[in-house]
């Protein structure tokens, strides 16, 4: 049997911009290295250098992987993805300055570290 609503639900979005205080949410996942299965996210301010993303945010998410202490994630064989495709980032320029907004996907991949003996894990 359908079912009518007699009124109108509002969509409120509870994860818009506003509701971070400055920050906006980014996504970074490391592909290839599944053994953290997700992007994970953070409320980070647009001003933040992409260096310091680098050097004090990934490190959080993925400093367990036995692969993270061999990744040199400055180096120009790491390939960057914003929201599904490739860019260069300057890591001197903020997050914002290199196209980086609110629930921005971030992924990179180490094409010489493909995972736990190589197998993606």
């Amino acid at each position: 049997m359908a079912v009518v609503a007699k009124t109108e639900y509002p969509a409120i979005m509870m994860d818009s911009v506003d509701k971070f205080h400055g920050n906006q949410l980014v996504y970074i996942g490391w592909d290839k290295h599944r053994l953290i299965n997700s992007a994970m996210t953070f409320p980070l301010p647009p001003s933040m250098p992409f260096g310091a993303l680098v050097s004090e945010v990934i490190p959080t998410c993925f400093k367990d992987h036995p692969d993270f202490e061999k990744a040199d994630l400055s180096d120009s064989s790491v390939i960057w993805r914003l929201n599904g495709e490739e860019f260069t980032p300057d890591f001197e320029q903020s997050l914002i300055d290199n196209g980086i907004d609110h629930k921005s996907l971030i992924r990179f991949e180490t094409p010489n570290l493909t995972g736990i003996n190589g197998v993606g894990i």
